[in-house]
């Protein structure tokens, strides 16, 4: 039984590694979207257009537009002489921020009071308009207070706030995107892999050849997940490398915690690829219900928006997704650093999904298949 059983399991690996097509989507396509995703996606807004208006025309105002101009999210254009040629300059797309320091600005800040600033945004894309508004405010929040804490002036009336960001004080954005384009990329690979790796015995009818083999269809089934699951260790290993050497993410918590949670992930995407290959007959349908199952797993997972800001009814869809749970657990890992006893909900859910669909594709498989 087990010399049968490594003969079927070295024909798969074979099988696999004989087909190129097969083997650039295997290892190079994860490899392709970790440094995509990991480098495109971003919430940071940068080099963005900026104007400005100076009446104050101080040595103040002077060093706030150095201040900036130094900022890796500015790049100043040519100053603008009125306020109707700032709001040309944004009608016509030329400019993305204006800043207008008015006449008294530095002679107030000199008295001790709270000077304004006039910040006008294109707010055409409203999310983009609030992030550029935040690093201006930021920038210039930060030289007033170097000022006039040198002065023994308090630009905050009452207290002084300080701010502490946890996790990630530098807000890059790379924290939150790449814990979760692993657990995207391992459910992609996964599962179309598995479920088309499957169909395909049964589309070129021999299925039945193996079935009445001397082993059992355990033993079969095994023997075609056993290489994928190998593969995806692999992918798992190299996406931590790029990860770490790349895109310069910590892994602040225990990393044999991370690798056993993310090897039980794998084994959710193995098995719901398996459930796949029971409810279809043909590999098209298979990639097409894989890619259906990516839809929910990009947007109701947690990858681009908050599951706490969603409706309450895709809330409790987004329960059933197993990447929502492993992106959770995922990021804590990475990027708080607790400890396994922290996520030990998370992870008995992946757990179960684990068993469930294990149960019901090995159910399925066999009522298919007699």
């Amino acid at each position: 039984m087990k010399k049968q059983f490594l003969s079927f399991l070295r024909k798969e690996f074979y099988h696999i590694f004989r087909d190129k097509r097969t083997m650039l989507i295997l290892l190079v396509m994860p490899i392709v979207l970790m440094i995509l995703f990991g480098f495109a996606i971003t919430t940071e807004v940068k080099d963005s257009r900026v104007a400005i208006l100076d009446l104050s025309k101080d040595e103040v105002t002077a060093q706030l537009r150095e201040r900036i101009a130094a900022s890796r999210y500015f790049s100043i254009t040519a100053g603008e002489d009125n306020i109707s040629a700032l709001e040309a300059s944004l009608r016509g797309g030329k400019i993305d921020v204006a800043v207008v320091f008015g006449e008294q600005f530095a002679s107030e800040l000199r008295r001790g009071g709270r000077p304004s600033v006039q910040i006008l945004v294109d707010g055409t894309e409203p999310n983009q308009a609030a992030i550029r508004t935040g690093y201006m405010q930021q920038v210039l929040a930060a030289h007033l207070h170097t000022l006039t804490e040198g002065r023994g002036v308090s630009p905050f009336p009452g207290i002084t706030p300080v701010v502490r960001t946890l996790y990630n004080p530098q807000g890059k954005s790379e924290y939150n995107f790449v814990p979760a384009v692993i657990g995207l990329v391992l459910m992609l690979i996964c599962v179309m892999m598995t479920s088309i790796a499957i169909v395909r015995e049964k589309e070129a009818g021999t299925m039945e050849v193996l079935l009445a083999s001397p082993l059992p269809p355990l033993c079969i089934v095994l023997a075609k997940l056993v290489p994928y699951f190998a593969i995806s260790c692999l992918n798992l290993t190299t996406i931590l490398v790029l990860s770490v050497t790349m895109l310069h993410i910590p892994i602040a918590g225990s990393l044999p915690g991370f690798i056993a949670v993310s090897l039980l992930y794998i084994l959710v995407a193995l098995f719901l690829g398996l459930f796949i290959s029971t409810v279809v007959r043909s590999q098209l349908a298979a990639m097409l219900l894989s890619l259906l199952v990516i839809i929910p797993t990009i947007y109701l997972s947690g990858i681009l928006f908050p599951v706490e800001s969603m409706p309450v009814a895709l809330q409790c869809v987004s329960v059933i997704v197993p990447t929502r749970w492993y992106v959770d657990i995922a990021r804590r890992l990475m990027i708080q650093g607790v400890e396994l006893r922290y996520v030990w909900r998370e992870t008995l859910v992946l757990l179960l999904m684990a068993g469930v669909l294990l149960g019901v594709s090995w159910k399925k498989f066999k009522i298919r298949l007699e």
